[in-house]
C-alpha cells in the first residue's frame, strides 16, 4: 500500500536499498548510504522508473572486461548498454567513449535520474560510464574482482575522475 501511494513499485524500492547496501569504496569499511529519493524516480516516469529498476536488479552480478550479459558479467558499456536495450529498447554504441557522444551534455548541477554519468579512470577522458540514480549516487559495473554496485559521486575518487553526463533521447515512436 506504500508502495502505491508513493507511485513506486515495490521491487524498485527493493532495489534502490539493496543498491545502497553495495556502496564500498576500495579498501574501505563497508558504509551505508540511505536510499534514493522517490521523488527524483518519479520525475521522468515510467521510462526512468524501468531503467533504474533494471539496473538495480544486476546489482551483484560480476564485471568481466567486454561483457554484456548476465550469463558472462558486464564491463561499465555493456551494463549500460544491457539495460537501455532491454528495459527501453535502445541499442547504444559498444564503448564509453562511443556512448558519450550519443545524448545531450547534462550540466553536473542538472544531473537527472536515469542520466549517464562518465569518468575518466584509464587515464582517458570518457574511459568509464555509469547510469545516475538520483542524490550523487549511480551505478556501475566498476572493475577486475568487483561486481556491478552503486557509488557516490561525491567520494574522493570518482569526484577527482568525472568528466560529464549526457541524457540519452527516448528512442523515436513508430506509427
Amino acid at each position: 500500500l506504500y508502495f502505491a501511494a508513493m507511485k513506486i513499485s515495490p521491487s524498485l524500492f527493493a532495489g534502490l536499498i539493496a543498491g545502497a547496501l553495495f556502496v564500498q569504496p576500495a579498501g574501505a569499511a563497508e558504509k551505508l548510504l540511505p536510499p534514493v529519493s522517490v521523488d527524483a524516480v518519479e520525475e521522468g516516469g515510467g521510462r526512468i522508473e524501468k531503467l533504474l529498476e533494471g539496473a538495480l536488479e544486476l546489482v551483484g552480478i560480476r564485471y568481466r572486461r567486454g561483457g554484456g550479459s548476465v550469463e558472462t558479467g558486464f564491463d561499465c558499456s555493456g551494463f549500460v548498454g544491457h539495460v537501455f536495450r532491454e528495459r527501453l529498447g535502445l541499442a547504444l554504441p559498444r564503448t564509453t567513449h562511443q556512448i558519450s557522444r550519443t545524448g545531450e551534455p547534462v550540466p553536473h548541477a542538472d544531473l537527472q535520474p536515469g542520466d549517464l554519468v562518465f569518468f575518466n579512470t584509464l587515464r582517458n577522458a570518457f574511459s568509464h560510464v555509469g547510469i545516475y540514480l538520483g542524490d550523487h549516487r549511480f551505478v556501475h559495473a566498476p572493475r577486475q574482482g568487483r561486481a556491478v554496485r552503486v557509488e557516490d559521486m561525491r567520494e574522493h575518487y570518482w569526484a577527482r575522475r568525472y568528466n560529464g553526463a549526457c541524457v540519452v533521447p527516448p528512442a523515436p515512436q513508430h506509427a
